[in-house]
């Protein structure tokens, strides 16, 4: 009983966390554009299927997942073994990345798009690496005490040069990538460690150290993919290399596949079979520490068993509706706001669409909450949810810009960043590691699919677009936007506390 309560509370919660996006599309569809879609009942339908399948993915989380990782934290940080605590750290992000719901659904759209020479595998697998280095190196800077500005300035000085060099194909999509990673799975994760290891350790602030995992997740996959996007535009198509590598891990799935590649019932068995896939590593890093280093049996393993099935369908269902719902109606709303007098309304809906989402995203609500707790009064929560959501409304709608314009990306993120980098000098301390994670947690499980299919229907119905160079990058400018206007804020806080002190 306890179970389908708690499941009907997640449901409800996916569900409010979809209705800003209703509200708008909403708005615009039958005031502004006052039409319907010709194929209103699937996309219905597919968001249906999508609140359903984060439900059951949140409740799996809830049962399997975060209990056990949660008590592998408590054990490692016990022991006081930093090899173990790095290790695991790796293990932890790199699981969590690989099945992130996110970063699955933009692969599979730059794969397409790029008609195979991006490989969505390769592409979740060197974000998933990306993060699990992170998470471990994080873990040494919290253990060591280390402020968090040279790591973040560093890191994105290197972005930045990096973007120099990169070809136009692929930076759009690394910022995405790097902004996808934190999500649904990750954040409770990542953030859980940083602040109990930050607790648990003597001399060290929660708000100053414990923040500041879930940032390092989001930059360093921006330097890898680029390296990746460097090499694979340089040396021809890699379409070949990518089926090879598959078939050589494993050639009976391939042949099974193309088997039954024409039944709907076995379609459906096959894509729940590479959900399957997709989670499996979390379940492996599990069971490993579990049973190897720890050698302590899991509790109510039948629990365990159930959520991480639940894991699975709910991640399927997701996938499911993004293809029927979320992906068709961001397409269909550029192409229809694009037939109408001017470019108001686009930019109307860009900004719409950001600050709905945000004020609704469940990840940012508890990050809030978190550093309103670690700041004992200095920071109020729905203050910051307020910033960050102005803050990706702003970030979208310039991304937006950006497309109709047919500006280059490069000079935008550059810039951006730079601005960042600036404000990371200037801000004072205690807001840096807790403004970095704010911009990666802006962007719901719900809106990156939304504002993804934006991007790519905005530069597919634009004459003289190219779809994979000005499709992506709005999540980029959602990511970067959040950080600036946090920190802007902290910089006046602070000028204004030290005016009222000379004043007096």
């Amino acid at each position: 009983m306890t179970q389908l309560r708690d499941f009907l509370q997640r449901l409800n919660h996916a569900f409010r966390n979809l209705l800003p996006i209703i509200l708008v599309v909403g708005l615009f569809q039958f005031v502004i554009i006052r039409q319907v879609p010709d194929a209103w009942l699937p996309m219905a339908v597919g968001l249906l299927i999508v609140v359903l399948g984060v439900a059951l993915f949140l409740q799996g989380l809830e049962l399997a997942i975060f209990p056990i990782g949660k008590n592998l934290s408590n054990e490692f940080a016990r022991k006081g073994s930093l090899p173990l605590l790095m290790v695991f750290g790796f293990c932890l992000g790199f699981a969590a990345v690989i099945a992130e719901p996110a970063l699955i659904a933009v692969a599979g759209q730059a794969e397409i798009i790029s008609e195979g020479r991006i490989s969505a595998l390769i592409l979740r697998v060197l974000v998933a690496m990306s993060v699990g280095l992170v998470v471990a190196l994080g873990i040494v800077r919290i253990l060591l005490g280390h402020s968090l500005h040279w790591y973040m300035i560093i890191g994105y000085l290197l972005v930045v040069i990096v973007t120099f060099f990169a070809p136009e194909e692929i930076v759009g999509l690394a910022y995405d990538s790097g902004g996808v990673t934190t999500n649904i799975v990750t954040v409770p994760l990542i953030a859980a460690l940083g602040i109990g290891l930050a607790v648990s350790v003597r001399g060290r602030n929660p708000l100053l150290h414990g923040f500041g995992l879930v940032g390092l997740a989001v930059m360093v996959p921006m330097i890898s993919v680029q390296i990746y996007g460097i090499i694979v535009y340089s040396f021809g198509e890699v379409r070949e290399v990518a089926q090879g590598i598959a078939e050589a891990v494993d050639p009976e799935v391939t042949d099974v596949i193309q088997e039954v590649a024409g039944s709907v019932l076995l379609g459906m068995l096959r894509d729940l079979m590479i959900m399957f896939r997709d989670v499996l590593p979390i379940i492996a890093v599990v069971l490993v520490f579990q049973y190897l280093v720890i050698r302590k049996h899991i509790a109510h393993l039948h629990k365990v068993m159930g959520g991480f099935l639940l894991v699975i369908v709910g991640l399927y269902a997701f996938v499911v509706g993004l293809k029927m719902g979320l992906f068709p109606i961001g397409q269909a709303m550029a192409e229809q706001l694009i037939g109408l007098d001017g470019w108001l309304f686009v930019y109307l809906f860009a900004f719409a669409i950001g600050f709905a989402t945000t004020m609704a995203e469940p990840a940012l609500i508890a990050i809030g909450q978190k550093a309103q707790e670690a700041a004992k009064g200095r920071l109020d929560g729905n203050l910051i949810r307020m910033l960050v959501a102005v803050g990706v409304a702003v970030g979208i709608t310039i991304g937006v810009h950006r497309i109709i314009a047919g500006d280059s990306i490069h000079y935008y993120i550059m810039g951006g960043y730079a601005v960042v980098i600036l404000l990371t000098f200037l801000s004072p301390k205690y807001i840096v590691a807790l403004a970095y994670d704010l911009g990666g947690v802006t962007t719901s499980e719900v809106t990156v699919p939304l504002v993804t299919a934006l991007g790519i229907g905005l530069a597919t119905n634009i004459e003289g677009r190219n779809v994979m160079i000005d499709g992506f990058g709005l999540i980029a400018f959602a990511s970067i936007f959040p950080i600036i206007s946090v920190m802007l804020y902290a910089i006046a806080v602070e000028l204004a506390n030290r005016w009222r002190g000379t004043e007096s």
